[in-house]
């Protein structure tokens, strides 16, 4: 164990399978001393955590759990490249949330997986973020997040 994976059994998290993907792409890739990771649903067990678009079917709150599972996932795809515990720090965090109308709470969505990678990582979780809201996503999930994280 390292420093990192000794940190989620602290916090009794489980890094879960890597995602498959669902399409013609890696779960990540890495250059230099980055890793990029493929944008992550929320699949749990091989299923979506949840369906449809925040602010109708899905509530802020249910978006904001479902961003932390695709962390998650984001991490597990970082795990199975390099290994969790080469991580130097959280560089950056994009989340996708599928919107209805009128929703303006992206931001909110994406703290999900931005408070869970400030859980893990402390200070080497500080990120820098974008939150975007869409008209869609893969399977119809509420929410995708990509990361973008600094190795040695």
């Amino acid at each position: 164990m390292g420093r990192w994976t000794d940190r989620l059994a602290e916090l009794g998290i489980p890094l879960p399978e890597v995602v498959k993907p669902v399409a013609a792409y890696v779960p990540a890739v890495r250059t230099g001393s980055l890793v990029f990771t493929a944008g992550q649903i929320p699949m749990v067990a091989g299923s979506p955590a949840a369906l449809g678009k925040v602010g109708a079917e899905v509530s802020a709150e249910e978006a904001q759990q479902c961003a932390r599972i695709c962390a998650l996932n984001a991490l597990a795809a970082v795990d199975s490249l390099v290994g969790l515990d080469s991580i130097v720090r959280v560089v950056k965090v994009v989340g996708f949330v599928a919107s209805a109308e009128g929703f303006t709470g992206q931001p909110g969505v994406v703290n999900g997986a931005s408070e869970l990678l400030g859980e893990v990582f402390g200070e080497a979780g500080q990120h820098a973020r974008s939150a975007v809201g869409v008209a869609e996503l893969p399977l119809g999930v509420p929410v995708e997040v990509e990361l973008v994280v600094e190795v040695e």
